[in-house]
């Protein structure tokens, strides 16, 4: 038998070649194949976490070898100048649109992406980020920054957003044996896509650079294209399971997991409780920390550590020549990579720990330990002691990354499960606002040190550690004042039966597996698994080779 409304193959009508009728499974299709499309777009967009390779480059794009300075360059002059070198803080609000448009997208066209399916998302968002990535690259050659924001910041920001979330509902409906895992795959993907977008980046900006050219414009429109094949390779190596399929053999669970509340919150009501605002801060804050530092993790090792990363600690930043400064950028490279790689072990260590010991507790760990270590950063800096200047940032990133995989659950805790996947949608606006403000401060902290007389080195950024350990410091405030909701809020028994009555009638036709999802991991599969897999591996090999330069 088949589910209802399907053919036998397992099409249900036919439709346009993105039109979600179109990627129906078919019998014998094989569901380890889903995994790798998904990390095939996540790779891809996840070099959003990278761009910080760019900035200093960027800010001699026209000096070449130093930056051509304009006293009285404002921000709204830096977007038409055509004679004056931007400043980092300039270029660091691209960064800053990229998570705005990244939670403002999402949680637009998350409705959108279920109606259209994962494919039409896939290959919208392919579209947006390489299309932004060469206008910006154009942006670079006419030297317009205006142009910049508008490609790379607004336009692939959208393409973020629509990319991040296009194949969480997918894998989820492919594996609800292992939803964790399946979940934890595609974000794992995002986290982990600076690990090879940045040292690509950089080895490509080495290859192209010229006695006239920085090397970034070039590097922009190659990348777009290698990025463009990958994305559209995922968005076609998409498919949905047909109404009423399981696993083979797979029977859902009598049970399900002990939560703070089994009754459910309506969509409608989630934002009137100041339950939700106090998780929006909590993660906002986490967030806004994390981010400012991934987005300035390249110029900041840089500057702080400067000649003392290729041997010469008597040395300060402005004292390295040219080639010197190109051996440091590609080590700061594998810093940014190696943040990213702790950012991909923390999605699934903190995630995994905070089913054992709870997600208000899990958060309890991300502030305290957070705070500790931003204050201690400073120290660590001045004491020339790279070994735990890294750790220490690697540790606040894997929370950065374990904030975003606790953060569902944390909401099905508190609001039920009927309207999760929505709430959280919504609730992805606290990192738009994240995206604003931990970049702004960083970076606008760093200028006004700069401005002050501050030479680059371990006191250019010891205000803004203090000041990011005051952000988490009232995250633990918000985190500690979240309390179980009110009977008030929930909906009757009533009301939760007339809505799943919709969802029963669906799935009231036969259910099974179809001939859909077998096959576990043979040859296709594998293949699929490699042509991500490979990219992945030599990210990883590059990061740890770099870490082993940095302490070398």
């Amino acid at each position: 038998m088949t589910a209802a409304g399907t053919r036998t193959d397992g099409a249900l009508a036919d439709g346009g070649l993105l039109d979600r009728e179109r990627i129906v499974a078919r019998p014998g299709f094989n569901r380890w194949l889903v995994p790798p499309a998904a990390l095939a777009i996540h790779l891809c967009i996840g070099m959003a976490y990278g761009f910080s390779v760019f900035w200093l480059p960027l800010s001699k794009s026209l000096g070449i070898t130093a930056s051509t300075a304009c006293p009285d360059l404002t921000l709204a002059s830096a977007l038409f100048t055509t004679t004056c070198d931007w400043r980092v803080a300039d270029l660091g609000w691209i960064y800053t649109l990229f998570f705005v448009l990244l939670g403002s997208s999402a949680a637009i066209w998350g409705g959108w992406l279920e109606r259209a399916g994962p494919r039409k998302a896939g290959v919208v968002s392919a579209c947006c980020w390489c299309g932004g990535i060469i206008l910006a690259a154009i942006g670079v050659i006419t030297h317009q920054l205006w142009m910049m924001w508008l490609g790379a910041g607004v336009i692939g920001g959208i393409g973020l957003g629509l990319g991040y979330i296009s194949p969480v509902s997918t894998l989820i409906k492919w594996f609800p044996d292992r939803r964790g895992m399946a979940t934890g795959m595609a974000i794992m993907g995002f986290g982990g896509g600076a690990m090879i977008g940045a040292p690509l980046a950089n080895l490509l900006m080495n290859t192209f650079k010229t006695d006239t050219s920085v090397g970034v414009w070039q590097t922009f429109i190659v990348m777009a294209v290698i990025y463009f094949a990958f994305m559209m390779g995922g968005a076609f190596g998409y498919r949905i399971p047909p109404a009423g399929w399981r696993p083979a053999g797979w029977t859902p669970p009598a049970a399900k997991s002990t939560m703070i509340t089994t009754k459910h919150v309506h969509l409608s009501d989630a934002h009137r409780t100041k339950q939700f605002w106090l998780i929006w801060a909590v993660l906002c804050l986490n967030v806004s920390a994390g981010i400012g530092v991934i987005g300035m993790a390249s110029p900041m090792l840089q500057e702080i550590f400067a000649g003392s990363l290729i041997g010469l600690p008597d040395v300060g930043f402005a004292q390295l020549d040219a080639g010197q400064k190109a051996s440091i950028a590609t080590i700061a490279a594998g810093f940014a990579g190696l943040l990213s790689l702790f950012n991909i072990g923390g999605r699934f260590f903190w995630a995994s720990l905070s089913d054992k010991i709870g997600r208000k507790n899990t958060y309890y760990c991300f502030f305290v330990l957070g705070i500790v270590l931003y204050a201690l950063a400073p120290t660590f800096a001045g004491m020339g002691n790279k070994a735990l200047f890294v750790l220490s940032f690697g540790i606040i990133l894997s929370m950065y990354g374990g904030g975003f995989a606790t953060i569902p659950a944390y909401l099905a805790d508190i609001f039920g499960t009927q309207f999760v996947g929505a709430i959280h949608g919504r609730l992805l606006t606290a990192w738009a606002t994240a995206g604003i403000v931990g970049p702004v401060v960083v970076n606008y902290i760093r200028e006004a040190q700069i401005a002050a007389g501050v030479a680059p080195g371990p006191t250019l950024y010891t205000g803004t550690m203090y000041i990011l350990a005051g952000m988490l410091a009232l995250g633990l405030i918000a985190n500690a004042l979240i309390r179980p909701l009110s009977d008030k809020w929930f909906m009757s028994d009533d009301e939760v039966a007339a809505l799943q009555a919709k969802s029963a009638a669906v799935n009231a036709g036969p259910t099974g597996s179809f001939g859909i999802g077998t096959g576990g991991l043979d040859a296709k599969a594998i293949l699929a698994w490699a042509v991500v897999g490979i990219p992945l591996l030599w990210g990883v090999w590059v990061t740890l080779r770099a870490t082993f330069a940095l302490f070398g």
